[in-house]
This record gives C-alpha cells, structure tokens and sequence, in this order.
C-alpha cells in the first residue's frame, strides 16, 4: 500500500472517546496511519474535558469536531482500512454500508462524558490510558505480514485483553 492507513473511531456522540483516539493515532502513527472519528448520533460539539487532557499531553487540539459517521459513506471519502468501535452503544448499532472493506473491531470504553462530579477528569484519564493502550498494540502490529482473517482476530484480540486487564484491576 503506498499510502497510510485509514482508521475510522465511532462512538454515538463523538465528544470524547472516538477524539481521544483520533488524536492517539494521529500521533503514534504517524506515517503508518490517518485516523478519523465520527458518530452515529454526534453532539455537535467536542467535550471539553477531552480538549483540556490532549492539550496537557501535548496532542494538538485544532480542527477536532463532533461529525456524522455518513460522511465516511460519501464517494469523497477517505477509503478506511479499518473501523473500530469505541463505545458499546455504537458498536450495537446498524452501522452504514463502507465502501471497500474495511477490517472491524469493537473496542469498547465506558464513556467519560457520563461522570458528571468530581470524578470526570479521572475518567477521561482511565479512557486516555485504555485507549492509548490498544493503539499502542495496533501501531505494534506487523501489518504487511498479517492475512485479513489473522488481522481481524489480533484487533478483536486487543480489544478483549484491555478489557480484561480493566477488570483485573
């Protein structure tokens, strides 16, 4: 492949964790992979919280926003090589026909947004680390080496031994 990888991150609101990990890729891949993210349901705006921890990380924090994952439908659209869901409503979700065939995989994480308290920062830090985490292991991956069946298993794999990691404590 002479270009780098396309990589599409959904969730329903795309505020948080499809950014989150937008940003991650972008940067730990850089080269090797073009992440994007979207929603089914978008907010229309990118949660807060998520602008503050990137900007305190060193992500940059420009040009991010909440979209609709149909713009990844559009004959304009960048071709995706891969899809992961990053919150369980979307991942249950009728998700839209993509063009070419994209490799999927669900790598659910409890969303941020919804802890309202005190405890919100903190959740968007568990999120960030879980996330970082997985993209870690998919920058890691010997991708020219690895059948279409063999990849689907190592990312469905990465995403089922962080979350049982999480419940390991």
């Amino acid at each position: 492949m002479n270009r780098p990888f396309n990589v599409l991150f959904l969730c329903t609101g795309n505020s948080a964790r499809s950014i989150l990990s937008e940003a991650i890729l972008n940067r730990e891949g850089k080269g090797r992979f073009c992440a994007y993210s979207a929603g089914s349901f978008p907010k229309g705006e990118v949660h807060p919280a998520a602008l503050v921890l990137l900007g305190e990380l060193g992500y940059p924090t420009e040009g991010f926003r909440s979209k609709s994952w149909d713009e990844f439908t559009t004959a304009n659209a960048p071709p995706l090589d891969f899809i992961f869901t990053v919150c369980d409503n979307a991942a249950g979700e009728t998700c839209p026909i993509w063009p070419g065939k994209p490799v999927t995989a669900h790598w659910g994480i409890a969303d941020p947004a919804a802890v309202e308290d005190e405890g919100q920062r903190e959740a968007f830090w568990q999120a960030y680390l879980a996330l970082k985490r997985r993209i870690d292991l998919l920058v890691a991956l010997p991708l020219s080496s690895l059948d279409e069946l063999s990849l689907a298993e190592r990312l469905r794999a990465i995403g089922k031994t962080a979350d049982e990691e999480a419940a390991l404590g």
